[in-house]
């Protein structure tokens, strides 16, 4: 009786908890990715493992448009964490990564590339080919390809650029979907047919979402797309692609849509196993998340084409006591230059500091202590 006594005082002393810590999750996970690679066993011979990728469902999606499309704040808002970096300029993304969706038992890998140019945009701004090839080999390690399309721009809205077309017409076998963006800057919607229409060479009853607006209009006629024999004895051009499976209208903004749009990346998942852990939400480093955030703001915050001429590297970074310390500094090509982006009595660098700092603890979710300083390429630091 004392033993059961003490045993009893035992056990209200102690808390028993059914969640498991973070580090033994994450051993979980690694024991878990062992064990799916080929064991020997007793006669020599090689045997797999597939218990995880029994429950594990993997999509990966490659995000394409247009500069300036709205793909990276897309993105951030789908996976509801900022890890792509956002201006209002063109070119703020330089290369393809990744933002990681992960849910139950399906996780969702979502491209961020840069936007689609031609050579005349290219040697414009100074492009190199692997900001081009970038987009394509994002497309060739993903199973869907989602084109983000901006409506809020009526000189462009009406039609898909033919550099986006040739990419879909070269990955034609790899499925596709229409986001159409900035809805939510349009005064009338009822544009928004019109625009549906151009962009999918009038295919509408192919679309499962548009079947019904199809059916209430079928008294009137809809021209059919030029057949492919037909092509060549056209004059119009092709301004849409036939063969979006389906249409997706948001804003990236106000959020609007956008819960349809990661349902249906998430039932498009097959069975395979996944390949991040799921507190993780994008493959880049802490220190290329930094150097982007501070060029993202130099972007929005200096004239025309100056901020392209800017360079952004990390000086420091170290993480103590649960804060972030780091340092960036901008090399400028000029004295003039470097003035412009300190401003009197450095006060816009200070603002660009503040906004950028604001941008990382959202990043991280914990605080940050950044400084940027500015220099002359081959000079003293200037500030």
């Amino acid at each position: 009786m004392h033993e059961i006594g003490m045993a009893l005082i035992l056990l209200r002393r102690v808390r028993i908890t059914s969640t498991p810590f973070l580090g033994l999750q994450r051993c979980q996970r690694c024991f878990s990715a062992r064990l799916s690679e080929n064991v020997s066993n007793d006669n020599g011979s090689e045997q797999t493992n597939t218990a995880s990728s029994d429950t594990e469902r993997l999509v990966k999606v490659a995000v394409i448009g247009l500069p300036n499309a709205g793909k990276s704040t897309l993105i951030n808002r789908l996976i509801d964490h900022r890890v792509c970096p956002v201006s209002a300029k063109v070119h703020t993304t330089r290369k393809a990564s990744k933002a990681i969706h992960s849910k139950s038992n399906s996780q969702a890998i979502l491209f961020d590339t840069p936007g689609l140019v031609g050579s005349r945009e290219m040697k414009k701004h100074q492009l190199d080919t692997h900001f081009v090839s970038a987009c394509r080999h994002a497309i060739q390690n993903s199973s869907l390809i989602g084109v983000v399309h901006d409506v809020s721009n009526s000189w462009t809205r009406h039609a898909l650029n033919p550099v986006l077309l040739r990419v879909l017409e070269e990955y034609a076998h790899i499925p596709s979907f229409l986001i159409l963006n900035k809805i939510d800057t349009l005064k009338s919607k009822r544009i928004l047919l019109d625009i549906v229409r151009n962009l999918t060479c009038n295919r509408l009853e192919s679309i499962r979402n548009y079947g019904p607006p199809v059916r209430r209009r079928k008294n009137k006629e809809i021209p059919k797309a030029p057949r492919q024999e037909d092509k060549g004895a056209t004059s119009t051009p092709v301004e849409g692609w036939p063969n979006f499976t389906e249409i997706f209208m948001v804003s990236a903004m106000t959020g609007d849509g956008l819960r349809e749009v990661m349902s249906f990346i998430h039932a498009n998942s097959k069975q395979q196993p996944w390949e991040h852990l799921p507190e993780e939400h994008t493959d880049q480093t802490p220190e290329q998340l930094i150097v982007q955030s501070v060029r993202a703001r130099l972007l929005d915050f200096m004239p025309q084409e100056i901020p392209y001429l800017l360079q952004t590297e990390l000086e420091y970074y170290e993480v103590v006591g649960g804060k972030i310390l780091t340092s960036a500094i901008v090399t400028c090509p000029n004295d003039r230059i470097a003035r412009l982006v300190c401003g009197e009595s450095n006060g816009k660098l200070r603002q660009i500091n503040e906004q950028v700092t604001s941008d990382l603890i959202e990043t991280f979710g914990m605080p940050v202590l950044l400084t940027i300083t500015t220099r002359v390429r081959s000079k003293e630091t200037k500030s």
